[in-house]
Order: structure tokens, then sequence, then C-alpha cells
């Protein structure tokens, strides 16, 4: 399939006009609506949509999209707007979508530790939708996204040393695929052999196979004891060294990020933080008491190997809660160090036992380039993120920056590793797909051919059709 070409101006009124039946005035062609639904948290400029509805049931957004597909318009998913790679950027006009007023938690089952929630709902409500039922949902990529959204681009976050990413934790979803029709794949079944796995296909798909409108979510009990610490140490590969013994000891540590002295000098600044300016991991152990105890003696005796000091405990909930919001803030407290720049977010990640070598060599990179780019990463599965402060205006940084981040991914291709950890492609990453899948991408531009003719699902987002 090649590109499609951009729908006329008459197609794109006569779609305006039947969604305005439909939806009346929650359709907006508003410019301060269309520009908000156009851009994402990154560096990436504003493409803006043509117009903005907002859907409010699984039945609405199948009568949006079979308008779009009636008269070819393009259709942009929309969440909380938290994504990093441009996936949000309507790069061919279009209808965005906006998923956010679809917030019910439809279902939850605790005997069978599984849930169902409309796309629009985010973590934080399905927590505290859960706070008395003894279970909680793990997965936590710091902004308070939605949970349709994590699931289109395959979430990660703080907790998934120990519980996994979106991947894992979704058993099935409700999709309406690009004609409008409306199918459910996978189950509350933890495994099943009946047929191709469509849900593995749409989790991750960044809406460019259908628009996500449910999400059917493993769930978790809340562990008996939790406890959170902070170790410095005097370089960044003694920091490293310690992640590696302790995912290789098979130590269930739920929580391991890394912050490098620029990251932590600026969450101290940012976040009233009072911590060495110094390479730093910030550990979360769960489990029993005496499990979570066990836990962080031998972490401890590790990091004293590697030249860690010693622990600053938070083991009460506000004081957990203060550590890991002020890590979620990373990205605005490194924007803060420099005001009125701009971020871009970029992340790898590699096999654990590479991760020391990938990442000190992307420091002496970041060093070597003059590019400011505070390292942060979840690294117990070795994934880690540069947040790189830039003027994109300036074509010469900007040259650097994009020097500096081609190299990283290729440094993490050469040692089994992956573009893209948990930020996905959007158009952002596009380019590096075929460097990482080779002939892959030809499947998935077939796949993509197959499932949406026409092009109009989120275009220019993942795979290359032209």
């Amino acid at each position: 399939m090649s590109a499609q070409p951009r729908p006329s101006a008459a197609e794109r009124t006569s779609a305006i006009e039947a969604l305005r039946s439909l939806l009346g005035d929650r359709l907006s062609t508003a410019d301060a609506v269309r520009e908000q639904h156009g851009k994402d948290e990154s560096y990436h400029p504003v493409a803006a949509p043509d117009a903005v509805a907002f859907a409010q049931s699984t039945e609405e957004v199948a009568a949006i999209v079979a308008i779009c597909a009636r008269h070819r318009v393009p259709v942009i998913p929309f969440g909380t707007g938290t994504s990093l790679e441009g996936h949000v950027q309507a790069l061919a006009g279009g209808v965005c979508i906006d998923m956010m007023a679809m917030n019910r938690v439809l279902e939850v089952n605790t005997e069978d530790l599984d849930c169902r929630v409309q796309a629009g709902v985010t973590r934080k409500q399905l927590n505290e939708h859960l706070r008395d039922t003894g279970l909680f949902f793990p997965i936590d990529p710091g902004a308070d996204a939605s949970l349709g959204g994590m699931s289109a681009t395959r979430a990660s976050g703080t907790n998934a040393v120990r519980y996994g990413t979106m991947r894992e934790n979704v058993l099935g979803l409700t999709v309406v695929c690009a004609d409008g029709r409306v199918i459910r794949t996978g189950g509350r079944a933890r495994k099943s052999a009946a047929g191709y796995d469509l849900t593995r296909l749409f989790v991750g798909s960044e809406g460019t196979l259908g628009v996500i409108t449910e999400v059917q979510l493993r769930l978790y009990g809340i562990p008996e004891a939790m406890s959170a610490a902070v170790c410095s140490f005097a370089d960044l590969a003694g920091a490293v060294s310690t992640v590696i013994a302790t995912i290789q000891l098979g130590i269930p540590v739920a929580r391991i990020e890394l912050l490098d002295e620029v990251m932590i000098d600026a969450l101290n600044r940012h976040s009233g933080l009072d911590y060495p300016v110094q390479p730093t991991l910030f550990f979360e152990f769960h489990g029993s008491q005496a499990g979570v105890r066990e836990q962080a003696e031998t972490v401890g005796e590790i990091a004293a190997e590697h030249g860690g000091g010693d622990f600053r405990w938070a083991t009460r909930q506000e004081d957990r809660n203060r550590l890991w919001q002020a890590r979620h803030d990373a990205y605005y407290a490194a924007l803060a160090l420099r005001p009125g720049a701009k971020g871009w977010a970029t992340d790898a990640c590699v096999p654990i036992s590479r991760l020391a070598e990938c990442l000190l060599e992307t420091r002496r990179d970041v060093d070597a380039s003059r590019i400011l780019a505070p390292i942060v990463g979840h690294v117990g599965d070795g994934n880690f993120h540069l947040t790189i402060i830039l003027d994109p205006d300036d074509p010469d940084e900007l040259a650097r920056a994009e020097g500096v981040n081609e190299r990283m991914v290729i440094r993490a291709l050469e040692m089994g590793g992956t573009c893209t950890g948990e930020h996905g492609v959007g158009y952002g990453k596009l380019h590096l797909l075929d460097r990482e899948h080779g002939e892959g991408t030809a499947v998935m531009r077939a796949i993509k051919g197959a499932l949406d003719p026409q092009g109009i699902m989120n275009p220019g987002k993942v795979v290359r059709m032209d």
C-alpha cells in the first residue's frame, strides 16, 4: 500500500458536517482546541487536526470512524497528550477523537484479579477506585496517562522490573477498526491458544490499526510492606554495576531508577530534595515485612561493594509518594535547568549485561557533543532515557542533539537492544524502525495495509507507507 492522498477540502467539509450532526457541540473546530490536540509533551511542533470530536461511548467512536472512512479523512485518537514521540500530531490533518469523557470503570473482578475500563480512565483514577479492594494496578509511566493511551503505546514505567509492561498486563481490548467495525480481543482467561493474538497486535500499535475504547487489565494484591530507599554513588559505573548485580541475582526488587548527577541536581532544585549531587539509585521493595527487609539488606551489601553510600529510607506512604512524585517530575525538573528551552525525551533499551557499556558510552557522547542531556532510567529492565534540553530553532544545536540520539540508538541496536523501550515510535523514531527490524517492517506495512487500506488511522506514525 502506498501513502494515500490527503482528502480534498470538500471531503473534509462533508465529514465535519456529518460529525456535527452526530455530536453537536461535542465537535470543535476552534483554533485553541485544535492546537491543544495537535501536540504532545515533546519538542515536536504542533500539527493541528481539522476538528476535535469528544466521544462518550464505543458506539459513538464507531460512528465517528465510519464517517471519516466514508470521506477518507484521517483519524487520530487522543488521551491525555503526554506521549513523547509525536504520536498525536495530525500530520495529514483529519479528526482527532478525544477519549477522556470515556472514563468509567466498567467492572472489577476481585477474585480473578482483573478489571475492565473505558479508554479514558487514567491510572491514578483506577487505583483510587480500587483503594478499598486491596488491589492495585502497578504500571506507572510517570504521567497520569489514560489506560487506552498506555495500551496503544505499550507503556511501561518505574514498576516494570517486577510487574512488566502494558504488554503483560492487558488481557483484552475493545477496538474500533478503520471501517467502523467493533471487535473484542482476548478475554478474562489467563491463557488462550485460540487463533492469532490480536490483543498483542493492537497493544503498541499507537492508533495506526484501530481505536482502543475499552481495556481488560490484570490487577495485583497490594503488598503487605513497601519501602523505598535512595543511595548515592561516587560514579555512574558503580550505580549501574549495582543494578546489574541486583537483577542477575534474582532479587525481586519492585523499582530501580537511575538518575545521573545532572538529573539529581535538577530534582533537588525543582522538588526541594537534598540528595548529594552524584549518580543516584532510587529503590522500592515490595513483599512481606521479612521479605522486604531481606531484599533491602542484600541490595545494600551489593551497593556498598560498588561504592554506594548508606541508604536513605522512605517507609511512610507520604514520604514514598513524595520521592516518586519527584522522580516522575524529572522531565519538568530538567526543563527548569534551561528556562525557555524545549525537551526532547528519548530512550533506548538494552540487555541488562550491556547496560553499563551503553550508558557510559552515551554519557561520554553527550559530554563531547556539548549538549545538556540528563540521564534517567528504569534501569532494572535495561531501559534508560536522555532528556535533551535544547532550542529546536538553533540548527547547530538540533543537529548535535540528533547526532547523539542517532548514535545512542545505533549503539543500543548493536548491543541487541531496541530503539525505544517504552516511548514508542510515533514519527519521532519512524526512520529508526527499518534499521531495527529490517524486512520485519515490510510485514508491519502489510498488516497496516490489510487493516487500514485507506491509510486513515493516525497516518505517518510507526511505519512508513510511501
